[in-house]
């Protein structure tokens, strides 16, 4: 599918936004408003957002602009209209996890990275919709819409970070967060045509962030390009005492990395597994990019990671038992407020035994220990982030598509490892492919140089659906 037609009045902004606005060659007022009517315009469609926060996003890039005009301070993020995944606690914006039972909730506090994103000078331009307590890959969400993938309507934008992709793929955001557990900021970025970040576990606080399981969940900026995923993470990671998950790591220089070369890295195309059961053509896609690394510099060579199959086994009922043990008292009591979807599938935790728990566990400390050996020879690994391109919406049960579109990224959310998502290609369908990049733990510098380099080279992350004919 060729990029937008839309007219030049509508057209949707570039990538890499971040520093044109830091630098006053954007002015945050004047893009909020593009997002807003860009939304107004398309979005009774593509149905990516929950709350959209307009009235309060032009008073904030107002006082953006104006503090500029003062010669105030150039804050990290000053003036950037970003979305935020509504199971992220916003202070006076309601926040209702995509469910029944936090519909009308409204926190008083943020969310520790929604403070970070205001004190760094963010827009907060609304709150994007998930699939219901973002415990699925589709995001048909029965409460708040199903939305759309913006390059085929009849298509699901994945999940659990559904709206986030969504509103990125169609230029509604100009950034946005989402949470991972298992792939649900890395499979919306792949099936949307843009830019996501699993972190390292522990470097990005949750604390404020309704959770799916203790074990796995992450907070992964998203955005068109990986210059503005790192500025994002580069303001968001930082140690929380308040959050038990959060670990002391020092701070990588997420932004310097994205100005690196890429010579010597030693990169791993993964086979096996990570090629098997996965569209041909998303195959050769990634061959295609690893090629062009190879061109860069980087030393590309073939690697396996046996165990892969039975840890995506065991991560799938990990995640089960403890998203089961959130809300055991929910489905005793209110078992009628949850979707007929995510119902089915939180109950499929409860015949969890602790001794099958304790396997699972052994089984990841096992991987852990393949990827630790397999990273002592490598740099980076690469895979594609999802094995299909975005499944139609008529087709797509909820529980085995999101296991269909979850087998490529489980592993490395078990392992707790960094893993960066980025266009590579367009299907003969003309629907995205996205890339998966891993690296080990705290390397997420690694995983910028690399993505940035690549999205110098290719414009993947450019290519934009054609959204005239949805204009309302």
């Amino acid at each position: 599918m060729s990029p937008s037609d839309d007219t030049a009045a509508d057209s949707p902004p570039a990538a890499d936004l971040v520093e044109g606005l830091r630098s006053g060659e954007l002015r945050s007022l004047e893009l909020t408003k593009t997002y807003l009517e860009r939304i107004e315009r398309y979005d009774g469609v593509i149905r990516s957002y929950i709350t959209v926060c307009a009235d309060s996003a032009l008073e904030q890039a107002a006082a953006a602009d104006a503090a500029l005009e003062r010669g105030g301070q150039r804050l990290p993020l000053h003036g950037l209209p970003i979305a935020l995944k509504d199971n992220i606690d916003t202070a006076g914006v309601r926040t209702t996890a995509g469910s029944r039972f936090f519909a009308d909730t409204v926190p008083v506090a943020d969310s520790e990275v929604a403070r970070r994103l205001r004190e760094a000078g963010a827009v907060l331009i609304g709150k994007t919709v998930l699939h219901e307590f973002a415990f699925g890959a589709t995001t048909q969400n029965p409460h708040h819409g199903a939305c759309r993938n913006p390059w085929d309507l009849d298509r699901v934008p994945g999940g659990s970070s559904g709206g986030s992709g969504a509103a990125l793929g169609a230029d509604l955001a100009a950034a946005a967060l989402g949470t991972d557990t298992g792939g649900s900021v890395r499979i919306p970025a792949a099936l949307n045509g843009v830019s996501g970040l699993r972190p390292s576990s522990g470097r990005v606080s949750i604390r404020g962030v309704f959770p799916i399981t203790w074990s796995f969940d992450t907070v992964g900026p998203m955005a068109r390009s990986v210059t503005d995923v790192a500025a994002l993470l580069a303001v968001l990671q930082g140690y929380d005492p308040a959050d038990p998950s959060s670990v002391d790591q020092p701070p990588c220089d997420a932004v310097a990395a994205t100005g690196q070369g890429i010579e010597g890295l030693r990169v791993g195309i993964a086979g096996g597994y990570y090629q098997e059961d996965v569209d041909e053509e998303i195959v050769s896609l990634v061959l295609e990019a690893a090629e062009v690394l190879e061109r860069l510099g980087a030393t590309v060579v073939q690697v396996d990671l046996p165990g892969a199959a039975e840890v995506f086994d065991a991560t799938n009922l990990i995640i089960r038992a403890e998203a089961y043990g959130i809300h055991r008292e929910r489905l005793a009591t209110q078992p009628e407020l949850f979707g007929e979807d995510v119902r089915r599938r939180l109950l499929l935790g409860e015949p969890v035994t602790g001794a099958e728990y304790g396997e699972y566990r052994q089984l990841v400390r096992v991987w852990r220990r393949t990827l630790e050996n397999s990273f002592e020879q490598l740099d980076a690994m690469l895979t594609a982030a999802a094995g299909t391109v975005a499944p139609r919406a008529d087709e797509s049960e909820t529980i085995e598509t999101t296991r269909r579109l979850a087998r490529l990224t489980y592993g490395f959310s078990a392992a707790g490892v960094p893993a960066l998502v980025v266009p590579c290609g367009l299907s003969s369908g003309g629907l995205p492919v996205g890339l998966q990049i891993v690296a080990p733990w705290w390397a997420e510098e690694t995983l910028l140089s690399l993505g940035a380099a690549y999205q110098r080279e290719t414009d993947w992350h450019l290519r934009r659906p054609e959204l005239a004919a949805l204009a309302a």
